[in-house]
């Protein structure tokens, strides 16, 4: 995250997200001009409107399946990198609309690339997924890029049909001979950090019971997920456009951002930990009602992405569970979510740069 992204021109879609406020605020920081295009905030209260992310953005109100809307958008931006995040993300809610899921995340994503092609000069695309597009079959061990696709769930599987997409426009349309384009998919682990209300998700819902001074209520607390702070996450994306938009024949492909196997740790052991800067106990209790099939066991291999990226997570599972509970506890007693992202962010970039973080 250096001296790339200053004055880089960066086309993001889903940035009034959780993930998208805080890139936007990310690469403001970075010195990139950033050009938004998505729905309105997907909660409310938003970590967008709280942090003013619409201050330091370009921002367009549209949706990715409006495709004269979004390419035009586009031609006019010409951008540089292209960050696509819009998508229906939670499994939960699929299962209540799947068509609007699939509609979303197969007939977005081809929307999205379409709009890339009409774009002139050298540009890097990073299609974000998910560590769900796998085929799950209960390893214990991370999925590696060249493993099976799958998707038992309706978001799972539309999820691996947007890699389908993306593949079949890397292969078609995206040829990278000519040093023009390149097309990478990026398949993340659980994310973490302050400023998220998405519903059905393991950080919102605990938060809020722990304000209450409740212990959350857990559908599989023994189920384990790669978690990673959000700023490791996007750190991933960056350094994954950066690397393709100099060198898209080599770099385009799938590729896997997700924490050390140690830090792959099951829902309770996420929530107690969580719970310790409020001192709810018992941090949790067990749901007695019904769900759909979600699975037990997940993780990603980030190896190709060490290897060849040079990436990796700078913060410990116990570090950005700290940092979570200290955004939403200063948020909470008054704080600017605004402020509170640009400090964990500074530190974020401190720790990168080999510095002391400040107290």
């Amino acid at each position: 995250m250096g001296e790339f992204w200053r004055g880089r021109r960066v086309f993001v879609t889903g940035h009034t997200g959780f993930k998208g406020s805080w890139l936007c605020l990310l690469l403001h920081r970075l010195g990139a001009e950033v050009k938004g295009y998505s729905l309105p905030p997907p909660t409310q209260p938003s970590l967008h409107d709280l942090a003013r992310v619409g201050n330091v953005v370009a921002s367009t109100t549209g949706d990715i399946r409006d495709h004269a809307r979004l390419a035009k958008e586009m031609q006019a931006f010409a951008p540089d990198v292209v960050l696509h995040m819009a998508a229906q993300s939670v499994v939960l809610s699929a299962y209540e609309d799947p068509i609007e899921t699939f509609s979303t995340n197969v007939v977005g994503t081809a929307s999205v690339l379409n709009a890339v092609r009409s774009v002139g000069g050298r540009c890097a695309v990073v299609n974000v997924t998910t560590d769900k597009v796998y085929e799950n079959r209960g390893w214990v061990w991370g999925y590696r890029e060249t493993d099976a696709l799958g998707g038992r769930d309706p978001y799972s599987s539309s999820k691996a049909c947007a890699e389908l997409v993306a593949k079949s426009f890397r292969e078609s349309y995206f040829q990278v001979a000519d040093g023009q384009a390149g097309l990478a998919s990026a398949r993340a682990g659980n994310v973490i950090g302050g400023g998220d209300w998405t519903p059905h998700q393991l950080i919102p819902d605990t938060v809020a019971a722990f304000a209450r001074g409740e212990p959350v209520v857990l559908r599989n607390p023994a189920a384990t997920r790669p978690w990673q702070h959000v700023l490791d996450c996007l750190a991933g994306y960056l350094a994954l456009a950066e690397a393709l938009h100099a060198n898209p024949a080599g770099i385009s492909g799938d590729w896997n951002f997700g924490p050390a196997e140690q830090e792959v740790q099951p829902v309770a052991r996420v929530v107690e930990l969580l719970a310790e800067p409020w001192g709810v106990k018992p941090a949790w209790v067990r749901d007695t009602a019904s769900y759909p099939h979600e699975a037990m066991e997940l993780s990603v291999s980030p190896r190709k992405a060490n290897r060849e990226l040079g990436w990796g997570c700078r913060l410990a599972l116990t570090m950005s569970l700290a940092w979570t509970a200290a955004w939403y506890r200063d948020w909470q007693a008054g704080g600017d979510a605004r402020k509170l992202c640009e400090a964990q962010i500074e530190q974020f970039i401190a720790l990168g740069n080999g510095r002391s973080m400040p107290s």
